[in-house]
């Protein structure tokens, strides 16, 4: 099957409503997938799947790729969050202004020089994993960084708390991923 237009969402009323009574087969891609134009894949119902989208097209999560009248059967895209490094910030309140600077400079020559993609929001700067976790781990406890700690969330707890422009430097396409809500303390 070759793909080369999106056909709506499964968020659209049209596509709820006609999707209901309909067989769904689904075509799981992660994060980094979703931001292809050009791939082949094989959906959960073992579809073989050619996509060949414009270019600046990104696939979100529920999109329509397919719709067969005759099966009422839909391959609709799923788009799977991975894991993201949360680096609190907090912890540099109330120290000098110097040490401030000395530690945003070097987390972001650290981060930077990994090429890895962050947003800063609030006193939290959030990474998505690009690489293995120990990796990313092993790079965060190497520079030391005074006072920082960091830890690894799914990031289906952290989309809801960030804005579309956020998701989108964080996860490519997955910017409509349903959200998942935070306690109001990890806000």
């Amino acid at each position: 099957m070759l793909v080369e237009t999106v056909l709506g969402n499964v968020n659209e009323p049209a596509w709820t409503e006609r999707l209901r009574e309909a067989k769904v087969d689904d075509l799981v891609l992660d994060q980094w997938d979703a931001q292809k134009t050009r791939l082949r894949r094989t959906t959960s119902l073992g579809t073989e799947l050619a996509l060949s989208l414009a270019r600046g097209v990104r696939l979100r999560d529920g999109d329509v790729l397919a719709w067969d009248d005759a099966t009422a059967t839909a391959v609709v895209a799923r788009i799977a969050l991975g894991e993201v490094m949360v680096v609190h910030l907090d912890t540099l309140h109330g120290e000098s202004l110097d040490m401030v600077i000395r530690s945003a400079v070097e987390l972001g020559h650290a981060i930077g020089n990994q090429h890895w993609p962050a947003v800063v929001k609030g006193t939290k700067m959030y990474v998505p994993l690009t690489v293995d976790r120990k990796v990313m781990d092993s790079v965060m406890r190497t520079h030391a960084f005074t006072g920082l700690t960091h830890e690894f969330m799914p990031g289906t707890e952290i989309i809801a708390y960030l804005a579309p422009h956020e998701s989108r430097r964080l996860f490519g396409g997955a910017d409509s991923t349903p959200h998942t809500h935070l306690p109001a303390d990890l806000n």
